[in-house]
Formats: C-alpha cells, structure tokens, sequence
C-alpha cells in the first residue's frame, strides 16, 4: 500500500514539474519576449524549474568543434573531468550494444559516423579479455549544442591526440547531434560491469549521477564550473542528490541561473555576497529539524564571499561543528565584477583596486592564507585542491561529504579573462600552481589524528623535499616567476630581457614562506644546523 502511495506521489510531483518546466521554459524560447513570458507567481518568487540548462544551445558560439579519434583514446576520462560545459558524453558498450547502436541507425552516413566512433582501448578491451571477462567498446560523443569550443580537452589530451579542434559545418553539426541522441536513446548509461571503482575518473561514466550537464552561461574555458562540477559529482555519486546548494552571489551564481536557465537538478538558492554561510546553516538547521540528518549541504562562493566580506559568516560555520559543505572558487580576483583585488590575490598582481603603474606595481599586501585559517577551528575539514590534478579532488570531494561536521574545499579556479590567459589554458595553468608552489595541495583530515602533523598531508605535491620542483626533461626549477611568465596579470613585471620585477620576486619568497609553512606544519620540514 506504501509503495503504492509513493509511487502516485512520485507521478504527481513529476507532472507537477513537468508543467512548471513547460510554463517557465516554453514562453522565454517562443521568441517574442515580453509578450510570451507572463508575469506570474513563478517569477515573482523567481523560482525556475531544475536542469533547464539542458535546453541551451551554445552552437554559435564558436566556429570550431573538437573531433574524436577513437583509435587514438586510452579511455582515461581526463578530458570528459575537465571539460567545463559538460559537453564530453563518455560510453562504455557490450559488442551487443555496439551492434544494436549500428543496426537502429538508418541512414548510412550517420551508421558509418557512429562505427568510427568506437574504439578498443587496452583499458576496456584486453584488461577485460584477460579476466575473461566481456570486454567493451569505448567511444566520447561531443554534444554540439552545449560544446563552446574552449579547447581545453585537446589541451588535456595532449600527445594522445584523441581529440582535435575542427573548423565547424552545418552537416557535420547535424551529424553530430544526431548520433549523440542516437547513442543516448539507445544505451542510456554504462553498465556498472564496466566502471572500475579503483579508477576515480571512471565515476564520469556515472552518468544517472552527473548534477550538471551543460549549459552553463559561463565564458569559454572557466575553471570555476569544472571545479564546482566535480565536488556535486563525488557528492553524489557518496550520497545521491540528497543535497541542497547555497550559492553566493558572483560568477557562479550568475552562469548557474541565468533565466530560464537552470544548470542543476538539485535544489539551490542565491543569497547576498556575504551571508551564504548563514543561510546554509539556517538549511542545515532545517533539515535536521524535519530528520533529514544524512542530507548534503554545498555553500558556493568566491573570492569576496569567503576570502573578504564573508569571511565572519564562514568563521561562524566552521566553529559550529554542523555538518556543511563549503566550496570555495578561488579566482585571485572578483571575477563577476571586473576583476578587483581580493586577500586571495597573489602579492605583484595587477588588478583593479591593485593597477600596476609607475608607482604601484600591482597588489602589494600578502595573500591571506584561507587554508590556514581554517584549519585553526576545531575539528574541520581542510582541503587545498586543483582540477588539474583530477584524481586527487575527487578522492578529497568525496572525503569531505563523508566528514561529519564542517568541511571546506579552496579549489584553484582560473579566469582566462582575469588571469590573461588563453581559453583552453585553465588545466594547464591550474596545473603550473600546483608545480610552481602558487597553490600547494594538501588535506587536513581531523580522522587521522590529535595534531596537524597527523591530519595533514601534502602528498600530491611534486618534489615533497625541496623548494621548488624541476623540470625532469629541462632541469629547469619550477618557482613562482616560472608561473608568473605564463599569465597576462604579471606580464608588467617582466623587461625586454624576461628579467623579474623586484615586487616579482617579493612574490615569489612569500609562496616559498608559504610553502615552508606548510612543510612545518606536516612534520616534513628540514631544518639545517646554524
């Protein structure tokens, strides 16, 4: 009698979705504008139906798509973990499925399209022969309408060159389209037969568990959305979509919900600049009180939100014990409004409110140290981590919403428009600050131990014993002027000669002190007799 009763509840509420979707989406997509949306009680509450984003269509945003090389892929997932518009679909197929997917295609250009696309990577075909068991075919389709030719997967891929930027045509477009609807309809998800739980990156294949699939109003190649990504993955993948989202005004507030769009499937709210902390534990407090203990809470912010003006609010969490997710994007800079300093831009930076000029040569004061601070509450979670190193913040993510209390996660997010970098450079330069000490990772786990030198660890750094990490191909050391060179923000600092500006340098002896800090702290560093 209860199933059934749940079951009617469960048809109810999906019509009941169904038409607020078809009355927020339907009219702001007629075209007329004004005289389709109505000025209803929908918008007057500013409510907008979940995962309208998939109804998004960025095609002409770019004149380029990436193209897939089938024989080229080893199956790795990297590209599909940073891709920021959640435009890569990975499939993992039988030969059943394989077969099925040709013989249901009826037009043979579109056949002969969705025949190229599969290919035998050692990792799903010989590892599964040997363990006699089946093995599968393994394709990535590019969905064109949410691909806003960014790049950064070919980037990713690098010398594997399984993907490759192609100019766009209107028939391959179609081709396209039609052949990822065809292999979504007809394999809707990887079995788990084929998902390797030791293999972090294979939770992609998880597809029934994505929160995000494109459609994100973000500018091309951010690396906010990849980071905001991954943490809803792990969380869900741990704990299903039993979460709720509190999201700071600022970027991410802005490319999650531009109306009608809405990117995620989970609920979520906007709150001010500096109370989202706030209201989450004004959720928190809710959910527990009608007994949902065991629900997920994410606060989202930035810079301002968590760095600066929100800062008390996010103290206040972190000394309460309650078990609250906070995800903080950290850009350097105000990204959503032009790029102004914040205490978590890098000493040398140059910046609104910090130009770089005759007089002044970028941001002056040191960056405050957020990790640091929060590890100083009691009993938190603490997590230095970076997309590029997609392994690592996905083993972190799912760590932390295990964590019964308060949990923070400093994700490094680039902006390629306020870092002065190219679209499809946010891997590789989230990477360059891990390398160069920009951005150390760690991980503060209050399970491990009584002391900071028991929680934290820094394994995931290069060069664990030394200063700075070397290029083991050049020999050349990886310090913070190495990474300064690579971004437009500290381009000021450099002569004709590619010499450092003395506040560069300045720069670069605040991360060694960082790092040096770090070390102290994990029982790692060596200190030399005098």
């Amino acid at each position: 009698m209860n199933k059934k009763n749940n079951s009617a509840e469960i048809d109810k509420e999906s019509l009941a979705l169904e038409k607020f979707t078809e009355a927020i989406l339907s009219p702001y997509l007629c075209g007329p504008g004004n005289t389709c949306v109505k000025a209803d009680a929908l918008a007057a509450r500013s409510l907008i139906p979940p995962k309208t984003g998939k109804a998004r269509d960025f095609s002409f945003v770019s004149s380029s798509i990436p193209l897939y090389v089938s024989e080229n892929c080893v199956g790795c997932m990297e590209c599909v973990a940073l891709c920021p518009d959640a435009a890569l679909r990975p499939r993992a197929v039988s030969q059943e499925e394989h077969d099925r997917i040709l013989s249901h295609a009826q037009e043979p250009e579109l056949k002969d399209h969705l025949a190229g696309h599969f290919g035998k990577p050692k990792k799903f075909w010989e590892m599964y022969e040997k363990k006699g068991q089946t093995p599968a075919y393994f394709s990535i389709w590019v969905d064109p309408s949410k691909c806003k030719g960014c790049a950064e997967c070919v980037e990713v891929c690098g010398d594997r060159d399984a993907l490759r930027m192609q100019e766009k045509s209107k028939e391959q477009m179609s081709l396209d389209a039609k052949a990822i609807q065809h292999v979504l309809k007809e394999v809707p998800s990887t079995s788990e037969k084929f998902i390797n739980e030791k293999i972090v990156t294979d939770i992609f294949l998880k597809e029934h568990a994505w929160i995000y699939e494109g459609g994100a109003g973000s500018c091309r190649g951010c690396g906010e959305i990849t980071a905001l990504n991954m943490a809803l993955l792990a969380t869900s993948v741990r704990h299903g979509r039993n979460m709720a989202l509190v999201a700071a005004t600022g970027c991410n507030s802005v490319y999650s919900a531009t109306y009608p769009f809405n990117i995620f499937d989970v609920p979520w709210t906007n709150s001010l600049f500096e109370n989202s902390p706030a209201v989450a534990m004004g959720v928190r407090m809710r959910m527990d009180q009608t007994g949902n203990h065991d629900g997920k809470i994410w606060v989202i912010g930035g810079d301002g939100a968590m760095f600066d003006i929100g800062f008390q609010a996010l103290s206040r969490i972190l000394a309460s014990g309650r078990d609250i997710n906070i995800l903080v994007l950290d850009t350097q800079t105000y990204s959503n409004t032009g790029g102004q300093a914040s205490t978590a831009t890098f000493t040398s930076q140059n910046a609104k409110m910090s130009r770089h000029g005759k007089v002044l040569t970028g941001k002056e004061e040191r960056r405050k140290e957020l990790g640091l601070l929060a590890m100083m509450h009691p009993d938190v979670f603490v997590a230095q981590v970076s997309p590029a190193y997609h392994a690592h913040f996905l083993k972190t993510a799912m760590e932390a919403v295990d964590y019964p209390g308060p949990s923070v996660l400093i994700a490094y997010s680039p902006c390629p428009v306020e870092h002065g970098i190219a679209d499809q450079e946010s891997y590789s330069r989230a990477r360059a600050a891990v390398l160069s000490r920009a951005f150390p990772l760690f991980v503060h786990d209050p399970r491990n131990g009584k002391t900071i030198r028991e929680r934290l660890s820094l394994l995931g750094n290069p060069s664990l014993n030394e200063d700075w990490h070397k290029d083991p191909k050049t020999g050349d050391q990886l310090d913070f002027v190495w990474f300064a060179k690579g971004e437009g923000r500290f381009a000021k600092h450099f002569d004709d000669k590619g010499q450092a500006s003395e506040s560069l340098l300045h720069a670069q002896d605040d991360r060694l002190a960082n790092w040096h800090t770090l070390k102290e702290l994990a029982g790692k560093l060596h200190v030399k007799p005098t």
